[in-house]
């Protein structure tokens, strides 16, 4: 004869999974996400990966060949650096339509703010699951 809790297992499974679809559908989106940012006066073009990784370096124009080295470096690296935000934002806009509300999606992507700030100390759970786990894990031993 089935428990009382066979179904709320398969309910708690079948969501579980669910989970991991989505999850692996928003790790696609992510690793699909690019930026492509042109540098003033055309001098250079960057794109740039979900993990901040330069893909690609193109000079579309002559304009780099009349900069000083030190300019077309600057340009390059701030170019770059605009890239890498636009892509940051790209998958903070991803990750945010997913995570609860009061998540500071873009401070995490950053490592600048703790998910535990946001996280109970205790899990959220119906009233039988945490007597359930009383019973079974904190009161009475088998002994």
């Amino acid at each position: 004869m089935p428990g009382q809790y066979d179904q709320q297992i398969e309910d708690l499974l079948a969501q579980y999974n669910r989970q991991r679809e989505s999850a692996a559908g928003i790790r696609r989106r992510i690793n699909a996400t690019t930026a492509t940012v042109t540098g003033p006066r055309q001098a250079v073009k960057v794109t740039v990966g979900a993990q901040g990784e330069v893909t690609a370096i193109e000079f579309p124009t002559g304009a780099y060949r009349r900069m000083p080295p030190k300019e077309l470096a600057d340009v390059l690296l701030a170019t770059i650096e605009q890239a890498r935000s636009e892509v940051l934002q790209s998958t903070a806009s991803i990750l945010a339509d997913e995570l609860p509300a009061g998540w500071d999606v873009l401070g995490l992507l950053q490592g600048k703010a703790d998910p535990a700030t946001v996280l109970p100390e205790e899990p959220v759970m119906p009233q039988n699951a945490h007597d359930a786990i009383d019973r079974g894990f904190r009161g009475n031993s088998h002994g």
